[in-house]
C-alpha cells in the first residue's frame, strides 16, 4: 500500500475562528446563572443547537459540506467531536484515518463502506440513530442521502488520507 501524505486539520480551528468565528462559544451573559458559570468552571458544557456555528468544511473534503466544531481541537491531541452536515448525493472518495473514528448519524441517511473503490452498490445505510465506529486506517468511503448530518469524535489530531491521492480535493489537480 503506497502511503501518501496526510492533510492534518492542525489549522483548522484557526481557519475558522479567523474566518467564521466557528470558535468554542462561551455561554452569553443572557443564559448564564451562577449554577451555570459553576458547572462551566468544573468543564461542563452544553451546546444548544441554537448555538452551533457552521462553516465551510475545509478543503480536504468535497465542496459542498459545512462542518462544526463543538469540543475539542481536531487539530490537536485529544479528545474533539464535530458535526459534517453534507447535501444530498454527497460523497467521500476512499480514505482511511490514523486513528479510531466514531460516527453518528443525525439526520438524513448516511452511507458508509469500506474499501479502495467507490462503490454505492456496497456499504451500509445508516438512518438517524445509527452509530459505527471505523478503526485505525481501516479504508472507506461514504455518501449522503438527503441532507444528512453526522456527528464524528475520536482522539486528535484529526487526520485524512485518501487512498487514491487524485480524489483528495485539497491537492490541485495535475495535467
Amino acid at each position: 500500500m503506497r502511503r501518501t501524505p496526510s492533510f492534518r486539520l492542525g489549522l483548522l480551528p484557526l481557519l475558522f475562528a479567523a474566518s467564521t468565528g466557528l470558535a468554542l462559544q462561551k455561554a452569553s451573559p443572557a443564559h448564564s446563572s451562577s449554577a451555570a458559570t459553576a458547572d462551566h468552571a468544573a468543564g461542563h458544557k452544553v451546546v444548544s443547537e441554537a448555538d452551533i456555528a457552521w462553516a465551510d468544511a475545509p478543503p480536504i473534503l468535497p465542496p459542498g459540506a459545512k462542518i462544526a466544531v463543538l469540543q475539542g481541537d481536531p487539530g490537536k491531541p485529544g479528545m474533539y467531536t464535530m458535526r459534517l452536515k453534507i447535501p444530498d448525493g454527497y460523497k467521500v472518495a476512499a480514505h482511511w484515518h490514523p486513528k479510531a473514528e466514531q460516527l453518528t448519524v443525525l439526520t438524513g441517511t448516511f452511507h458508509l463502506a469500506t474499501g479502495d473503490t467507490f462503490d454505492t452498490a456496497k456499504g451500509t445505510a445508516m438512518k438517524v440513530g445509527s452509530f459505527a465506529v471505523m478503526p485505525a486506517k481501516m479504508h472507506h468511503y461514504a455518501w449522503a442521502e438527503g441532507e444528512t448530518v453526522v456527528q464524528a469524535s475520536g482522539m486528535g489530531p484529526f487526520q485524512m488520507v485518501y487512498v487514491d491521492p487524485k480524489d483528495d480535493p485539497s491537492k490541485p489537480a495535475k495535467k
